[in-house]
C-alpha cells in the first residue's frame, strides 16, 4: 500500500503553531451559565493548587461581589494593585495591564473576561488585555458566562428578554487552551440566591422575577453544555486534521450585510450555521449608488455589522450595483455559495402591482439555492436614512446651466415651430434638454425640476392659446403627462448611468492602484524604494496623510511623513502619543489607533507591515474622524501584504548575499590554509635540513659547500618573505583595510629597487630593462608597485626554462605609464590566460620548481593595479612567450616651479 504523503503547507502550519505555542501563554476559562455558579471561587481554588506546586501566581483583578467565601480565597495570593480611573466623574477600579506585564508571573488571574474597560484604558475590552498578556508569555485564568459569547447573544436575549451588552468574539472562547465548565443544578443555584450567597437581599426578589427563573436557568444551562460540546467537536476536528484524516465540505454560507439595526441577529445566525455545517462563511455587502448619501447613523451601523461579521469569522466582500437581488444571486453563483441567509423583509406590497420583495426576487434569480429567512419579532419597519449636505442644496452654476439649456431648447423649439415641424419634434427637443441637464448637473433634483418646467414652457409657448397656461385641445393633458413621464424617466436613467459610471471609475481607479503598486514594487532594488512606493500609492488611493515607521533589529526608527497635501506639518503626527501607539502595534503585531478599540484616541490608524510574526514596519493612516470603508480597508491590507512580501524578499536576498560572501570567505580561508600547509612544508624542511647539516658538520664541510647551503637557506627565506608579504596584502584587500599611500615617484627608481629583490635564480635568466624616456613620473604607492613587478618577474623566472630572456619595457602613453614584462618561454594556453589572475590558480607546467605557488601573486597584482585606477592583462609574445602588461596613471612635471 502506497503511503500517503503529508501536505507540506499543513506541516509548516503545524510547526509554526507549535513554535508559537512555545512562547505564548496558556488561557484557561472557567465557564458558567449564570452568575453565582462558582466560577471565580473555582478559579481561586485552582490558583492555590498551582501555587502549592511552586508556580508563580498573582491576582490581576478579581471581583469578589461581596461574597465572603470568595474574598477569603484571596488570602495568601499576591495581588497587583488596580488602577483608579476617572470616568464621567466616577472613580472606577480597572485592571493594571502594564503593571502585570512588568511583574510577568507564570499565572495571572483576571476575572470577567467580557468586561468593557474605561475610555482611558489602552483597550476597550478586557479580552484584548488578556490577549496581550498571553502574547507576553503569561498564563491567564479568567471567567465568563454563556450569555457573553457573541454568537449566542440573540438566543439568550430571546430566552431571558435581556440584551447583554458586554460580549466576546467566539474565537476567544474556541481558541482557549482549557475551558472548565463550572456547573450546578438550577434549583441549587436558586437556593443559593435565596440564602444571599449571590446578591444582596434587595436584589434577590428582582433577580428571581427576571433572569433567575428556573425555566431560564435550565435553558441557559443547556446552551452552555451545548457550547462546550461544540468546542470539544472543534478540538476533535483539529486533531483529525493534524493526523491527516481531515475531511472537506462544500458548504458555503453567505449572509447579506446591511445597515439595519437588526442585521446583527442575521449575522450571528449565519455564523452558527457555518459552524454547524463546518463550511466557509462569507458576508456580502451590496453597495448601491445611494450609499454616498447615507446618514452617518446608517454608516456607523453598517460598520458595526461588518465588524461583527469579521469577529465571527466571516470573509467580507463588497459588490456594486442598484439591483441588490441580482448582485447577490450572481455573487452566490460565481462563488459557489450553497446557502443564503437573509433577514425578514418588513416592507409589504401596498398595491397589487407593487414591487416584489428582495426575498421573492432572489428566489426567482437563484432557484437552486437554499435561502434561509430569519424572522425577528422585535424588528420594526426600517427605512434607510439619507443625508444631503445643506451646501449642496443650491448650486448657482447648476442653476445657470439648467436655465441656459432650457432657454436653448426653447429657441430651438421656436425655430422648429417657424419651420412647420410638428409638436412631437418640439417635445423631443425638451426631452433632450432634460437629458442634457441630468448629465451636466450634480444633483438629480435639477433634472426633475427641468422636467416639470419643460412641460410648462412647452404649454406656454407652443400650445393654443399661446402664451398662456391654458389649452383648448382636450388631448393636451395626455400630451403633457407623456412628455413629463418621458422627461422624468430619461433624467432618472441618465442620473443612474452617471452614478454607475462614477462607481465604476472609482473601482477601476482603486484596481489600477493595486496593479500599479505590484509593478512598481518589482522595479525597486532596496528597502527605501519599496516603502516609498507603498506610502505614495496609499496616499493616492486614500487621499490621506501616511506616516511610516521603518523597523530594524533595535526597533522602530523615526517616522517618515508622506503628506496628501504639501502644507501638512510633520509635527501633527510625530508626537509621543502617536509613537507609543506605533510601538505597541510593532510589539503586538496587531492594528490599533483611531477607529479601533485599542488606543483609539490616536490621530492615525496603525497597521503592522508583516509576514506571519515578522514585522517590518508600522504604517499609520490619518483618519480625521472618518474610518475606511470595507473596500478601502481590503485594498490597504492587500497593498501592505505586497509590501511585507517585498520586504521579506529583500531581506532574504540580503541574507543570501551575506551567505554567499561568507561561503566565499570560508572557501578562500580553506584554500589558503590548505595551500599554506602544503607549500610552506618544502622551504621550511629545506631550511631546517640545511641548518642541521651546518650545525652537525661545521668543521668538516668545505667553504664552497657551506656557501651553497647558506645560499639555499637565503633563497628559501626570501621565498617565505615574499609569500608572507603576499598573504598580508591579500588579507588587507579581502577585509578592506588596504589603503593606498599615493605619492609622485620616479619610475626608474621603483624598477631598480624591485630588481634588487628578484629571486637569486634570476642569474640563470637574462633580465633587461628598456625605458623610452629618461624621466618618467607616476602617482603610485611605490611599495605595492614594487611588489607587482617582483611577482610578475618571479613568475616569469619560475615558469620559463633556464637561459630565457625577460624584458621589462616602460613607456608613456598619456594618461598612463605602461609596464610590459615579456619572456620567451613556452607561453600560456588560452584557458590559462583566462584564469591566470584568479586567486589560487596555478599553471600546471614541468618547468616550475618543486615549490608550487599559492596562486596569490598575480591575483594580488590585479587588485593592486585596479586600486591604482589602471588595468592589467596578459597576451602572447611573438614569436613565443608571454607578455604581462599593466598601466598606472602618469604624473606631469611642472618645470616652471
Amino acid at each position: 500500500m502506497q503511503e500517503e504523503r503529508a501536505n507540506p503547507d499543513e506541516l509548516l502550519r503545524r510547526l509554526y503553531s507549535q513554535g508559537k505555542n512555545d512562547t505564548r501563554g496558556q488561557l484557561k476559562i472557567f465557564f458558567g451559565y449564570a452568575a453565582g455558579v462558582g466560577k471565580t471561587y473555582t478559579m481561586l481554588e485552582a490558583a492555590h493548587v498551582a501555587k502549592s506546586k511552586g508556580q508563580d501566581v498573582v491576582v490581576g483583578y478579581v471581583e469578589p461581589h461581596k461574597r465572603p467565601q470568595t474574598a477569603k480565597l484571596l488570602e495568601g495570593l499576591e495581588c497587583i494593585p488596580v488602577r483608579d480611573v476617572n470616568h464621567k466623574g466616577i472613580t472606577l477600579k480597572e485592571f493594571d495591564l502594564d503593571a502585570a506585564i512588568r511583574r510577568k508571573p507564570q499565572i495571572i488571574l483576571v476575572d470577567e473576561l467580557a468586561h468593557t474597560n474605561a475610555d482611558t484604558c489602552r483597550h476597550i475590552k478586557r479580552y484584548q488585555d488578556i490577549e496581550e498578556l498571553l502574547k507576553a508569555g503569561i498564563d491567564v485564568y479568567t471567567t465568563v458566562n454563556v450569555q457573553h459569547i457573541e454568537s449566542l447573544n440573540d438566543i439568550v436575549a430571546s430566552i431571558t428578554g435581556i440584551m447583554v451588552r458586554e460580549r466576546i468574539p467566539d474565537h476567544v472562547f474556541d481558541n482557549a487552551d482549557q475551558v472548565e465548565l463550572v456547573d450546578i443544578e438550577p434549583t441549587e443555584l436558586i437556593e443559593r440566591l435565596h440564602n444571599g450567597l449571590i446578591y444582596g437581599e434587595a436584589q434577590v426578589k428582582k433577580a428571581l422575577g427576571n433572569f433567575f427563573s428556573e425555566e431560564n436557568l435550565v435553558a441557559m444551562r443547556e446552551i452552555a453544555l451545548r457550547r462546550c460540546a461544540d468546542r470539544v467537536n472543534k478540538i476533535s476536528d483539529k486533531q483529525r486534521i493534524a493526523q491527516g484524516t481531515e475531511y472537506f465540505t462544500e458548504e458555503h454560507i453567505l449572509v447579506c450585510i446591511s445597515s439595519s439595526p437588526t442585521n446583527g441577529k442575521i449575522i450571528r445566525t449565519a455564523a452558527r450555521m457555518a459552524n454547524a455545517f463546518k463550511g466557509s462563511f462569507t458576508a456580502l455587502f451590496v453597495e448601491t449608488p445611494d450609499f454616498s448619501v447615507l446618514s452617518d447613523e446608517n454608516k456607523k451601523s453598517l460598520k458595526n455589522n461588518m465588524r461583527l461579521a469579521q469577529q465571527l469569522g466571516a470573509t467580507i466582500e463588497t459588490v456594486y450595483g442598484d439591483d441588490i437581488a441580482l448582485q447577490i444571486s450572481e455573487f452566490a453563483r460565481i462563488s459557489g455559495v450553497s446557502k443564503i441567509v437573509l433577514g425578514r423583509n418588513n416592507a409589504k406590497r401596498k398595491y397589487f402591482f407593487g414591487k416584489p420583495s428582495l426575498t421573492e426576487r432572489l428566489t426567482i434569480l437563484a432557484p437552486n439555492m437554499d435561502i434561509y429567512i430569519i424572522p425577528d419579532k422585535d424588528a420594526v419597519l426600517y427605512k434607510v436614512k439619507k443625508f444631503k449636505k445643506q451646501k449642496d442644496a443650491f448650486i448657482i452654476s447648476d442653476v445657470i446651466k439648467s436655465i441656459v439649456i432650457l432657454a436653448f431648447a426653447t429657441m430651438l423649439g421656436f425655430l422648429f415651430y417657424e419651420l412647420g415641424f410638428s409638436e412631437a419634434n418640439i417635445i423631443t427637443v425638451y426631452i433632450l434638454s432634460v437629458l442634457i441637464t441630468a448629465i451636466v448637473t450634480t444633483q438629480r433634483s435639477y433634472s426633475l425640476v427641468s422636467s416639470v418646467v419643460s412641460v410648462l414652457v412647452f404649454n406656454f409657448f407652443f400650445t393654443i392659446p399661446r402664451y398662456t397656461l391654458s389649452a383648448y385641445d382636450g388631448g393636451y393633458p395626455a400630451t403633457f403627462l407623456i412628455m413629463f413621464l418621458s422627461a422624468f424617466i430619461t433624467s432618472s436613467l441618465a442620473v443612474k448611468i452617471k452614478q454607475h459610471a462614477k462607481q465604476a471609475a472609482q473601482t477601476a481607479y482603486r484596481t489600477k492602484i493595486l496593479l500599479e503598486t505590484n509593478q512598481l514594487i518589482q522595479k525597486q532594488k532596496n528597502r527605501e524604494g519599496i516603502i516609498s512606493v507603498i506610502a505614495s500609492q496609499l496616499t493616492k488611493l486614500l487621499q490621506r496623510d501616511i506616516i511610516y515607521y521603518d523597523a530594524d533589529a533595535k526597533g522602530l526608527k523615526e517616522p517618515i511623513l508622506y503628506p496628501a497635501k504639501e502644507d501638512v506639518e510633520d509635527g501633527n503626527y510625530n508626537t509621543e502619543n502617536e509613537k507609543a501607539v506605533a510601538v505597541w502595534v510593532y510589539k503586538n503585531n496587531k492594528h490599533a489607533g483611531a477607529t479601533t478599540n485599542t488606543l483609539g484616541n490616536a490621530k492615525c490608524f496603525y497597521l503592522a507591515v508583516r509576514v506571519n510574526e515578522n514585522v517590518y514596519g508600522v504604517l499609520g493612516i490619518a483618519m480625521h474622524g472618518e474610518s475606511l470603508d470595507v473596500f478601502e480597508h481590503s485594498i490597504v491590507l492587500s497593498i501592505l501584504g505586497e509590501c511585507a512580501l517585498a520586504l521579506e524578499n529583500e531581506r532574504i536576498r540580503k541574507e543570501r548575499e551575506d551567505a554567499e560572501v561568507l561561503a566565499k570567505n570560508e572557501q578562500l580561508r580553506a584554500n589558503l590554509l590548505r595551500s599554506i600547509s602544503h607549500d610552506l612544508r618544502t622551504p621550511l624542511t629545506s631550511i631546517s635540513g640545511n641548518a642541521g647539516v651546518l650545525l652537525s658538520n661545521e668543521d668538516t664541510l668545505s667553504v664552497d659547500k657551506k656557501r651553497d647551503l647558506y645560499n639555499d637557506i637565503y633563497d628559501d627565506s626570501l621565498w617565505l618573505i615574499n609569500l608572507v608579504e603576499n598573504l598580508l596584502s591579500v588579507t588587507r584587500i579581502e577585509d578592506g583595510t588596504m589603503s593606498l599611500r599615493l605619492t609622485t615617484e620616479l619610475v626608474e627608481e621603483v624598477v631598480t629597487e624591485a630588481l634588487q629583490y628578484i629571486n637569486r635564480k634570476s642569474a640563470k635568466h637574462t633580465i633587461k630593462v628598456i625605458q623610452e624616456e629618461e624621466i618618467l613620473l607616476a602617482k603610485m604607492d611605490a611599495r605595492l608597485i614594487i611588489q607587482v613587478i617582483i611577482n610578475i618577474i618571479d613568475n616569469a623566472i619560475k615558469y620559463t626554462p633556464a637561459g630565457s630572456h625577460i624584458i621589462l619595457t616602460v613607456k608613456k602613453e598619456k594618461p598612463y605609464i605602461i609596464f610590459e614584462i615579456a619572456d620567451d618561454g613556452n607561453g600560456l594556453s588560452k584557458e590559462a590566460k583566462d584564469k591566470v589572475f584568479d586567486m589560487f590558480y596555478t599553471a600546471n607546467t614541468t618547468v616550475a620548481d618543486s615549490r608550487r605557488s599559492l596562486g596569490l601573486g598575480l591575483a594580488l597584482c590585479k587588485s593592486i593595479i585596479t586600486a591604482h585606477g589602471g588595468e592589467i592583462s596578459v597576451y602572447d609574445n611573438i614569436p613565443k612567450g608571454t607578455v604581462f602588461r599593466f598601466t598606472i596613471p602618469t604624473e606631469e612635471v611642472n618645470l616652471h616651479e
